[in-house]
């Protein structure tokens, strides 16, 4: 669950990458860093720990350049030290990385024999070190990113920069998220919009296998083909007020006195309290003639699928097979004809969930959606989509982000119910009375 910001512009932008790292430090990390270009050359600061561990260095050490990127590391190959931090440089090429290159050792055996020396123990500086041999080659960097992306095997999202030019950034992203923030006079990659959301409204969520070069007044996106395309923008209505904690002493705190008002406005999208029924969005999938929903989700997602699979077989009659993604991906389940395929996600960019997906429409399954993030992956892939409203959830142990999925789950089930002429308009409305009385319920 690491963390990305990348920022070009006019201003000096350690305090800004600074600022973004804190936000998402939510995801958990065990190190930190930035890097910026002073004066045409490539400058870091790094530290193992907390936060204020790499502010104390930077105040120390001020970075005044222009254009940076900032990462929040949770330890995979290498230990948690300074010297495993991100970013991860040399004099030509600073980048920072979410994800893993699975053949980073094939990677670094043939750098190592063409004469590269490497400083760390993990696979993010083999991604340095490729482009800067590219680079050798005479190639520009967008040429090297380019080749050095097809090189890559694995899930990864990257921010790089390149000494010498303070006009130039490049983000790619396979299997992990990135995001492109449009602002006034500069630009922003993010991991998540929440890192992005006291600095712009306007996101742009690259697709799977994109690569984006970024100037300080706009972005060229490129496809996996590397050609150019066109990625819709989008206003977020994420801001820095929704991700602050308030009057609450952390986040936990906040998001648990959430829940009756984000389950209610949840309940407001799909119950209907005059009629006092189930109202779903047009979904283009016939809930009457399923042979079996097949729930699959990791976490706590996947403790919501659980409680559904008795909604959906003791108050729908539907036949439910629930799976942790992780291990449904791998195992070649047979699908059956007529299948819906339901899949739960509060950020939509769960990796095993989304290659879960991905099988299931190879299947020929009908793929339904329950995600937090409309824009995201999981729910560009879908045929359709419900989304639960609990907001950015920045707390680990999740709370409304549960209990909102339950909330459409429950309704899910109820429409399936009525569909399949499980249950009556008096009891359908018995029922629903009982999801509109849990906002205060919950208090």
């Amino acid at each position: 669950m690491c963390g990305i910001i990348g920022i070009i512009g006019e201003a000096p932008v350690a305090p800004l990458l600074l600022d973004g790292l804190k936000r998402l430090e939510y995801r958990g990390y065990d190190s930190a860093g930035i890097a910026s270009l002073m004066n045409g050359s490539i400058d870091r600061r790094r530290a193992e720990g907390k936060l204020s561990n790499l502010s104390a260095v930077v105040e120390k050490s001020p970075l005044d350049g222009t254009i940076g990127i900032g990462h929040t590391r949770w330890a995979t190959h290498g230990r948690p030290t300074e010297v495993n931090a991100h970013p991860h440089a040399n004099d030509r090429v600073a980048l920072v990385h979410n994800g893993i290159i699975e053949n980073f050792k094939e990677l670094r055996g043939e750098l190592e024999a063409a004469g590269h020396r490497f400083e760390t123990e993990t696979d993010t500086e083999t991604v340095v070190h490729l482009i800067s041999d590219y680079l050798d080659q005479q190639m520009t960097p967008q040429q090297a990113v380019a080749a050095t992306l097809k090189r890559l095997e694995g899930a990864f999202a990257l921010a790089i920069i390149f000494a010498g030019r303070h006009d130039l950034m490049i983000g790619a992203r396979r299997g992990s998220p990135l995001a492109v923030g449009y602002g006034d006079g500069a630009m922003y990659l993010g991991s998540d919009a929440l890192a992005l959301a006291p600095l712009t409204d306007r996101i742009c969520y690259l697709e799977e296998g994109d690569w984006v070069e970024l100037s300080k007044t706009g972005a060229q996106v490129h496809d996996a083909e590397d050609q150019p395309v066109a990625r819709e923008v989008k206003q977020t209505a994420l801001s820095g007020a929704m991700i602050g904690k308030g009057e609450y002493r952390h986040f936990m705190q906040k998001e648990i006195f959430e829940q009756p008002a984000v389950i209610g406005d949840t309940l407001q999208t799909f119950l209907n309290p005059l009629n006092r029924n189930v109202e779903l969005p047009e979904l283009g999938i016939d809930l009457s003639d399923i042979s079996r929903v097949t729930i699959s989700a990791c976490g706590t997602a996947f403790y919501a699928g659980m409680v559904a699979k008795y909604w959906f077989e003791q108050v729908a009659r539907q036949p439910v097979e629930a799976d942790i993604a992780s291990e449904f991906r791998y195992r070649e389940a047979p699908m059956p004809d007529k299948g819906l395929s339901l899949f739960i996600s509060q950020s939509g960019e769960t990796i095993d969930t989304l290659e879960a997906l991905r099988y299931a429409k190879r299947c020929g399954q009908k793929i339904l959606s329950l995600v937090n993030v409309a824009e995201s992956a999981i729910a560009r892939e879908s045929d359709a989509i419900l989304q639960t409203l609990a907001g950015p959830e920045i707390g680990v142990a999740s709370t409304k982000a549960f209990t909102t999925q339950l909330t459409v789950l429950a309704c899910l089930a109820l429409a399936t119910a009525r569909a399949r002429g499980a249950i009556d308009a008096e009891r359908e409305a018995a029922l629903s009375q009982a999801l509109m009385e849990v906002p205060a319920r919950a208090t």
